[in-house]
């Protein structure tokens, strides 16, 4: 995923948030396309309402990417634009809960908590998600290097496409990364 419209329908395809509206979405998606660095690779995409205290306390909708490098999240305002991001390192939880109508996930980092809510039918997929693809990289750490990272997400797609079985995914995995 390179391009706002490729994370916006990563989104829709895997049931990860779709914000207020598709051309939102799309335009909270330009400020990471934009932000994304010349040898990052997105693993995932979501959108949540950021800073979600209750139903009528948030920060509204927030589009969120994993990188092998870090979670960049973004929105696009009327007045200005927000971009942050969480370098993978300085993440030390992150936990869900589920509520009547939201689900949350709480991402706890050196600097701070953040909580990011979604439909409560998606939550445990996205949970789930975010924890594989967070773990999996914070576990290859810095050892491998942009080639073997995008071999690895060649693979993925495949394996999430149906052409290949998770277990010949991992196996390629661990041959990519010598292990």
């Amino acid at each position: 995923m390179k391009t706002a419209q490729e994370m916006y329908k990563y989104c829709i395809d895997n049931d990860f948030g779709q914000g207020q509206t598709k051309k939102w979405g799309i335009r909270h998606f330009g400020l990471i396309e934009n932000a994304l660095q010349s040898d990052e690779v997105v693993h995932m995409a979501f959108i949540g309402l950021h800073n979600f205290v209750s139903i009528s306390k948030h920060d509204s909708n927030f589009a969120y990417v994993v990188t092998n490098k870090r979670i960049i999240f973004a929105q696009h305002r009327m007045l200005g634009d927000v971009v942050k991001s969480v370098v993978l390192d300085n993440i030390n939880d992150i936990t869900m809960s589920r509520g009547v109508a939201f689900g949350v996930l709480c991402i706890d980092t050196i600097k701070e908590k953040f909580n990011v809510a979604v439909n409560k039918n998606q939550i445990q997929g996205l949970s789930d998600k975010l924890h594989e693809v967070v773990f999996d990289l914070k576990s290859v750490g810095q050892t491998i290097d942009n080639s073997s990272a995008d071999e690895i997400l060649k693979y993925k797609q495949l394996l999430d496409s149906g052409i290949i079985t998770e277990e010949e995914f991992k196996l390629k995995k661990k041959q990519l990364l010598g292990i």
